[in-house]
């Protein structure tokens, strides 16, 4: 072994710190053997569009095939404000715009850390990315692109979260991310959510506090009349999260832990 199968093999063990992305396809399972490469073809154009537009170069993303979805790290040189801020925002426009000719909208969950990551010959690995994949495969991600009738969800890391989004910044608000609880493989995480496009309100701790471990039981509610047919009325969707007919991402509540 010379001295550049060395370096080779001490590049390859040590870790960078790098933005790591994990793109999932709602119900994919649902997509038959003509329609699931069709579906795979649009996550790719959505996401590498989104990239172009962003102004970040080809050669500063990972990208490995996930089947239904897609993982993705991006160099440190790459500022994690850019893919929060206005690769969201490209890539959400992507996503409308291939949406206005399907009959089914394509759906996607987006989980996003930033963490050490170590490339191999077969691709990436670290805990930053198990938690970036954890968190778009969520339970609580699912329930709420269904119960919003969404297109996307962007799930942000809590460190991520704090270190970035509070401070906001270039399309980044972070008044429109709401928290929540995750219980994980790992244990138990903060996550934060968003829905682009839509308005949100987070818990009562408010936008900019540290959110609860335990959340605070809710007041009962004070009696009311009967709501009229086909408005008001409150329906679960699971441990996670239960949303008001009729309503918007700021009726939602949030609480409990991922089932």
């Amino acid at each position: 072994m010379d001295d550049r199968d060395v370096m080779d093999l001490a590049d390859l063990a040590e870790a960078r710190y790098e933005s790591v992305i994990s793109v999932d396809a709602r119900r994919s399972g649902e997509y038959d053997d003509i329609d699931k490469p069709r579906m795979r073809e649009r996550i790719y154009r959505i996401v590498e569009t989104a990239f172009a537009h962003a102004k970040v170069a080809r050669d500063a993303v990972h990208m490995e095939d996930r089947g239904d979805g897609v993982l993705l790290s991006v160099a440190a040189r790459i500022p994690a404000s850019r893919l929060l801020g206005l690769w969201t925002v490209e890539l959400h426009e992507n996503l409308r715009y291939e949406n206005r000719a399907l009959r089914v909208p394509l759906g996607l969950r987006i989980g996003v850390h930033v963490g050490p990551v170590r490339h191999d010959a077969r691709g990436i690995s670290g805990r930053a990315v198990d938690l970036a994949c954890r968190l778009a495969d969520s339970a609580t991600a699912r329930e709420l692109l269904d119960a919003e009738g969404a297109d996307l969800v962007l799930v942000a890391s809590d460190s991520l979260y704090e270190d970035v989004v509070r401070g906001g910044g270039k399309f980044i608000e972070p008044e429109r991310y709401t928290s929540a609880r995750l219980t994980l493989k790992e244990g138990e995480t903060t996550a934060w959510f968003h829905l682009p496009g839509r308005a949100a309100t987070t818990p009562a701790a408010g936008p900019t506090a540290t959110p609860p471990r335990t959340p605070a039981p809710a007041p009962a509610p004070a009696p009311a009349p009967a709501p009229a047919e086909g408005s008001g009325r409150t329906y679960s969707a699971g441990r996670d999260i239960s949303v008001i007919e009729g309503g918007t991402f700021r009726d939602l509540r949030i609480g409990g832990g991922e089932k």
